[in-house]
């Protein structure tokens, strides 16, 4: 009996040796965080698995790094990540460049001249009845980003009188900036004096003393116009559209930028001013106002509620069936 306590380490022998692991507790294959009752608890383990997660995550690609390291050129190309943007379904109305009948249409479209240099951009921008002072200081910001663009207010007018004494001044783009609860959240873009009108969702609006690091005011050169990502024949009529805003010939002595981006159907706006660093090094300082845009319809001819015709319009339940469908 005494050989067996020995060997089995019962009793005051037992006690020198070495304390066993201490046994790593497994859920049931089919547990999930979100079966725990207790808030806190849950919470709790929730954290701790995406800190696993991302133990697991770290520790596989060093693991890679190192392989790769190991193998020299002889290591296989890395593998491309998958994006909605590079999952994104394909759009029959994509724009070819050699395309002989896109060609045909941008020659004859409604800013064919501008993009012959027939016509100066001369912008009205205006709002909503009885603008707040948010939507007054965006349009003042936006006059100064907009090269000879002029700020009026409405004073109760109706669009349909606005735009024959725009045309009669010689404007050639209307832009209205809305707003809701003093926000402003739409936009409509009116070319003149044939159109199109596009009508846009506004959101993100930044002023300029609310962007952090910005730059000094802007100067009054004319800025250069970068339109990205605008692949369509949809998106391709918005891209001319906000291109045509702009005077031709920037001057690149100003060194100011501004950046229409679109991505997933959202329009970025960015102002910009950059600066050469050395030959690989550029540094850039935004200028500022910033806003988003989603487009919300395109329609021919300039502004009409009732009697417009629609080339196309965003409609919720129908085109929105997959999030890697884009129309821009």
């Amino acid at each position: 009996m005494a050989g067996r306590g020995a060997g089995t380490g019962a009793g005051p022998a037992g006690q020198d040796a070495e304390p066993a692991a201490p046994e790593r507790v497994l859920f049931p294959p089919t547990f999930s965080v979100s079966e725990i009752k207790n808030k806190q608890r849950r919470h709790f383990m929730f954290l701790r698995w995406k800190q696993q997660q991302r133990k697991e995550k770290l520790a596989l690609k060093k693991k890679r790094k190192k392989e790769r390291e190991a193998l020299g050129d002889k290591a296989p190309p890395k593998a491309i990540p998958k994006t909605i943007e590079n999952q994104r379904i394909y759009d029959e109305t994509t724009v070819d460049p050699n395309d002989e009948e896109v060609a045909l249409d941008i020659a004859t479209d409604e800013f064919a001249p501008y993009f012959n240099r027939q016509t100066v951009p001369k912008i009205l921008i205006t709002t909503s009845d009885r603008p707040r002072g948010r939507t007054v200081r965006f349009c003042e910001q936006l006059s100064t980003v907009i090269p000879n663009s002029h700020v009026y207010y409405r004073r109760g007018l109706a669009l349909k009188r606005i735009i024959p004494q725009c045309i009669a001044r010689d404007f050639t783009d209307l832009i209205v900036i809305n707003e809701d609860r003093k926000i402003p959240n739409g936009l409509v873009l009116s070319h003149l004096p044939d159109g199109p009108t596009a009508h846009f969702r506004m959101s993100s609006v930044r002023l300029r003393k609310e962007i952090k690091r910005k730059g000094k005011e802007p100067t009054e050169h004319i800025p250069e116009v970068i339109l990205n990502n605008f692949t369509t024949r949809l998106g391709h009529s918005i891209g001319r559209m906000f291109a045509s805003l702009f005077p031709h010939d920037p001057q690149f002595i100003g060194r100011q930028v501004a950046t229409f981006h679109n991505q997933r159907d959202y329009i970025f706006f960015r102002f910009h001013r950059y600066i050469f660093k050395s030959e690989k090094k550029v540094g850039i300082q935004e200028l500022g106002p910033r806003f988003t845009l989603k487009l919300r319809s395109l329609q021919k001819g300039t502004f009409d509620s009732k009697f417009g015709e629609y080339e196309w319009v965003h409609k919720c339940r129908e085109m929105d069936t997959s999030r890697r469908k884009f129309h821009l």
